[in-house]
């Protein structure tokens, strides 16, 4: 079966956005890095594409000019075990973006791609069986930007 591997367009920024998703989850390196030669459509020597894996998957970047730009209609959801990964994950992509703009996990980083910090605890809380109890969780992660999983069990727990 053939691998589907993302593409994310960006202006200028690909090598720097590739150096920065690397740096932030574990198991993920550049693989490749091709550069506009004198055919164009770009400046010679500038960066056309950076091949990247993060923890086995594999991305691209390519740098295609201004034209295009991310929105939220396509994000990347990363789930989290516990707390520590949501705050590592959210420290590292919020620097420099907008993690304000967005709430219930969302953030934009400093290169407008939109991602979804999620830790997995929060999907059981909002399906809790005890419909009372999932409407209390759901109700305060919809106040929240990153999330906050000791928040979320005790409106849960809350009576």
């Amino acid at each position: 079966m053939p691998r589907i591997t993302p593409n994310l367009w960006f202006d200028t920024q690909g090598e720097e956005a590739a150096e920065l998703y690397v740096s932030v989850f574990p198991n993920s390196k550049i693989t490749n890095v091709s550069r506009y030669n004198e055919a164009g459509p770009r400046e010679a020597g500038m960066v056309l594409t950076v091949d990247f894996v993060l923890d086995g998957q594999p991305f691209t970047a390519i740098n295609g000019g201004p034209q295009f730009t991310f929105d939220e209609a396509t994000s990347f959801l990363i789930s989290c075990a516990d707390q520590e990964e949501v705050d590592h994950y959210w420290n590292a992509l919020a620097e420099g973006g907008d993690p304000g703009s967005q709430q219930c996990g969302w953030l934009k980083d400093r290169f407008g791609l939109t991602w979804q910090i999620v830790p997995d605890e929060l999907i059981a809380l909002i399906s809790d069986p005890d419909p009372e109890r999932a409407r209390r969780a759901m109700a305060e992660m919809m106040l929240m930007k990153k999330i906050d999983i000791a928040a979320l069990r005790s409106a849960a727990q809350a009576s």
